[in-house]
C-alpha cells in the first residue's frame, strides 16, 4: 500500500476507482499530484497544453498502477476553457457523458517576473485568466456538481506568495491571495454538503515556473526549494485531512509565522529584495 493510500485511509477517505481531474498535468507539482492519485488508485484525467507531455504520463501511470488515465489538451488561459473541462469530464456532451469527477486539483498557473507596467498587457490578462477566473469557474462547475452528489474533494494550489505583496510578482501574488482566502471561504460554505476544499501555498519548488517566469535565481536561493513530490503529498495529505489550508514545509510555515510580526513596508521591501534578479 503507499504512503497517499494509507494517508487517505488514515482520514476515511478511499480514492479507489475516484475519477480525479488534474491541470497543468503536464510537470512539477500537477504531474507529481497525479502520480500520488495513481498510485493509491484513483482513475485520471490529465489537463494541460502539452498532449505529448499528457500522453505519455497517462501511458506511465496506467502500466504502473493499473488505471484509467485519459488526457485532455486544453488552454485554460482562454475566456470558456473552465466549462468546456467540465463538459469533457462530465458534462453533457458525449465524451463526457457519465462521468462523475470526485476530485479536482485546480494546479494550473503562471507567473511573469518584471515590474508591472513593464509586462505586456496581453500576458498579464491570460495569467489572471488562468490564475483566478478559470479556477473561480472550474469551483463553481465542479462544487456545484459534487453538492448535488453530497460529496467530493477540491484542491487550489495557490502559492506563500499569498500570504504577502511581492515586488516583480505583483499580479501573481495577488492572485494567489484571492485563490487562497476564496479557497478558505468555499471551504466553509460547502463543508455541510460534504464538498473539501484546500488551498495548498508552496514555498519555492523545484518546477519549471522559475524558467516559464523569466526569473534567473541567485545561487543561495535554489538551496531552499522543496522537491515536487513532496509538495505535492503534503497538499494531498491535508486535502484528505479536510484542513481549508496548508503552507508546504517547516520552514515556510515558519517564515510565515515570522513575518506577522513585521510592519508591512518591511515585509514588502523583504520580498522584493528576495525576488529580485541575479545570479551571485
Amino acid at each position: 500500500m503507499t504512503g497517499l493510500a494509507n494517508a487517505s485511509r488514515r482520514f476515511g477517505v478511499d480514492i479507489r476507482g475516484k475519477h480525479a481531474v488534474v491541470t497543468g498535468a503536464s510537470s512539477g507539482i500537477g504531474l507529481e499530484i497525479a502520480r500520488h492519485l495513481a498510485s493509491a488508485g484513483a482513475s485520471l484525467t490529465l489537463v494541460a497544453r502539452r498532449k505529448d507531455r499528457l500522453d505519455a504520463l497517462a501511458a506511465e501511470l496506467t502500466a504502473q498502477h493499473g488505471v484509467p488515465a485519459a488526457t485532455l489538451a486544453l488552454d485554460l488561459g482562454e475566456p470558456g476553457s473552465a466549462a468546456r473541462l467540465f463538459d469533457a469530464t462530465e458534462g453533457t456532451s458525449t465524451a463526457g457523458a457519465g462521468k462523475p469527477v470526485d476530485i479536482v486539483v485546480n494546479n494550473a498557473g503562471f507567473g511573469t517576473h518584471g515590474r508591472f507596467v513593464d509586462i505586456p498587457w496581453s500576458k498579464t490578462a491570460e495569467q489572471l485568466q488562468l490564475n483566478i477566473v478559470t479556477l473561480t469557474e472550474s469551483c463553481h462547475l465542479f462544487g456545484k456538481a459534487m453538492s448535488s452528489r453530497g460529496g467530493g474533494f477540491i484542491l487550489n494550489v495557490a502559492s506563500i506568495g499569498a500570504y504577502l505583496p511581492t515586488p516583480h510578482y505583483a499580479t501573481y501574488t495577488a492572485g494567489k491571495a484571492y485563490v487562497r482566502n476564496f479557497t478558505e471561504a468555499l471551504s466553509w460554505e460547502l463543508g455541510d454538503s460534504g464538498v473539501v476544499a484546500t488551498c495548498l501555498c508552496p514555498g519555492p519548488t523545484e518546477t519549471e515556473f522559475m524558467d516559464v517566469a523569466g526569473h534567473e535565481l541567485k545561487a543561495w536561493q535554489k538551496k531552499f526549494f522543496m522537491s515536487a513530490p513532496d509538495c505535492a503529498r503534503i497538499g494531498l495529505d491535508a486535502l484528505f485531512a479536510r484542513k481549508p489550508n496548508t503552507v508546504a514545509g517547516w520552514n515556510n510555515r515558519a517564515m510565515m509565522f515570522g513575518l506577522r510580526f513585521l510592519p508591512r513596508r518591511a515585509m514588502t521591501w523583504l520580498a522584493a529584495n528576495t525576488m529580485a534578479k541575479g545570479s551571485s
